[in-house]
């Protein structure tokens, strides 16, 4: 009984300490979750990482053994290109200027080449080659090679020395091209962006292949007024349209600097 007695008390004692231990134990895991929980208010969260404000470019050249005489070589743009901004075209044409807006996060390579195109006379002089007035209802310009040919002469097969992948394609846009956008035109095969482009004065329902680089802010109405005078319908057996009646000519196109 004695010895039971012992073993009894021993065991209440280790009991009693385990006990202890156990509470401190509890005590310091709760200290140490309200530390954490309490103290992270005074924590700042690390900044993420700030969007690009420029992209790399692609440009395409072509090959000397493969330029033709409307191939207009005014070397290449830059490869990086800004996607922070707008910047402002304007085309000086012989009916008065057309105002158009380009967003550079939209269309940052194609806006470059327009840069560089514009800052090396590329335009000047040419002649908006081709209007549309049914199924698509666009004014086509930026072909080099029109300049100084007969109106009949006018094929729309020029460009700059080199191409470019497409942008800012509409593709869940309805229509994709609506009345007062401005686009580019290519081959109809990817990569084939250069220095044409058309104006859309009607709402129009075109595969979502093509580039759209910005909006007409001024001058609706000169593209309006030219499409009113009809055109010769020279390319009704290719893609549509013809020569416009009433001529159009670029005098100059220019880019703005970007604005933020």
């Amino acid at each position: 009984m004695a010895e039971r007695a012992s073993q009894a008390r021993r065991r209440r004692k280790t009991q009693a300490v385990l006990g202890a231990g156990l509470a401190l134990l509890l005590v310091v895991g709760g200290t140490v979750w309200m530390v954490t929980a309490l103290g992270g208010d005074d924590e700042t969260e690390t900044p993420t990482a700030s969007s690009p404000t420029s992209t790399q470019c692609f440009w395409s050249e072509i090959p000397e053994e493969g330029r033709t005489e409307q191939i207009k070589d005014v070397g290449l743009p830059p490869q990086t290109a800004s996607t922070v901004g707008t910047q402002d075209m304007t085309i000086d044409t012989n009916l008065g200027q057309i105002g158009v807006r380009v967003n550079l996060a939209d269309t940052p390579c194609t806006a470059a080449s327009f840069t560089h195109l514009a800052a090396n006379g590329f335009f000047d002089g040419s002649k908006c080659h081709r209007l549309v007035t049914e199924g698509i209802k666009v004014l086509q310009c930026g072909d080099p090679s029109v300049t100084g040919k007969k109106w009949t002469e006018l094929d729309g097969t020029g460009g700059p020395s080199y191409r470019y992948m497409e942008e800012n394609l509409p593709v869940d846009e309805r229509p994709p091209y609506p009345a007062g956008v401005i686009a580019m035109a290519n081959t109809g095969q990817p990569g084939s962006t250069g220095s044409q482009f058309f104006i859309v004065y009607g709402d129009s329902e075109l595969g979502p292949d093509y580039t759209v680089l910005g909006t007409v802010t001024a001058g609706m109405d000169i593209v309006e007024e030219v499409a009113a005078a009809g055109h010769d319908n020279a390319f009704a057996e290719q893609a549509g349209g013809g020569h416009p009646k009433k001529q159009i000519v670029i005098k100059a196109l220019t880019m703005s600097q970007p604005k933020s």
